[in-house]
């Protein structure tokens, strides 16, 4: 079965923040559970949040690719 790709997965933009998500979840899980609410959970959720607007932003204009 063809595995199905949509246009922004050739972002460059796009592959680099699945490094970056890597690159920024993987040291937080090292902290203490008591910065989890302070410290780690922000950088999780904003790291992850610029991967999934990047698909939201590339449904609302035509890009080539």
């Amino acid at each position: 079965m063809k595995e199905i790709k949509y246009s922004f997965e050739y972002f460059k933009v796009y592959q680099k923040t699945l490094g970056f998500i890597d690159n920024t979840c993987k040291p937080t899980l090292n902290l203490p559970n008591s910065e989890d609410y302070h410290l780690s959970s922000p950088f999780r959720r904003t790291s992850i949040s610029i991967a999934l607007n990047i698909p939201e932003g590339s449904g609302k204009y035509q890009c080539a690719v």
